[in-house]
């Protein structure tokens, strides 16, 4: 039954991909969760793991899961098929969209949509209408609490897709201006007249 399920998904993505118009935007990255923060990530119920839905409870074998956040927005107003491929051997990947900010600390808000097994047990994706103007952030991550690992992950449809600056961490702030005060003392050191 659970080989069914997933011909029928792996069926579905085919045709979504098929479907989609000849202008269709692809972007496709690599990550990984290996030493990544950590949170308790959204579940869906178990009855329905091969088909993506809106989460609907936190998870009980997740509950201290690595993760990698892309976020993003879209030049067309569409469908778009989210696809993610372990790289890693045996990474039981698990992926999570979000429709606006994602918050770790608070990982029920604003999933709209996750999914455990799209095609084998290291594949995980979704198909998303998105819209101009909203931020989406993509989640990966992993079905339970030792899994992490390296992945690709492929997001297509009607428009481009835009990767969101990076934000940088406080840390980097504090040596970003480290630097600056170090290359305006070498910049005053050379305008001093010399005696």
């Amino acid at each position: 039954m659970k080989l069914s399920l997933m011909s029928s998904s792996l069926a579905a993505f085919a045709l979504a991909a098929a479907s989609l118009p000849a202008q269709a935007g692809f972007y496709t990255y690599l990550g990984d969760t290996t030493g990544a923060p950590t949170f308790n990530r959204p579940d869906i119920p178990y009855d329905d793991y091969p088909f993506p839905e809106a989460p609907s409870e936190l998870s009980a074998q997740a509950t201290n899961v690595a993760y990698h956040a892309f976020s993003f927005t879209v030049g067309t107003a569409g469908g778009y098929t989210f696809l993610t491929q372990a790289e890693t051997p045996d990474y039981d990947t698990f992926v999570i969209l979000y429709e606006g900010s994602f918050n770790p600390a608070s990982p029920m808000a604003n999933a709209v949509m996750a999914n455990d097994d799209a095609i084998y047990y290291n594949t995980s994706g979704l198909i998303y209408a998105l819209v101009v103007g909203q931020s989406y952030t993509y989640v990966v991550t992993g079905f339970d609490n030792a899994q992490a690992g390296a992945f690709s992950t492929t997001i297509s449809g009607p428009g481009v897709i835009t990767a969101a600056a990076a934000v940088p961490e406080p840390a980097s702030y504090g040596l970003m201006a480290l630097g600056l005060v170090g290359i305006a003392a070498c910049a005053r050191r050379r305008s001093s007249p010399r005696a």
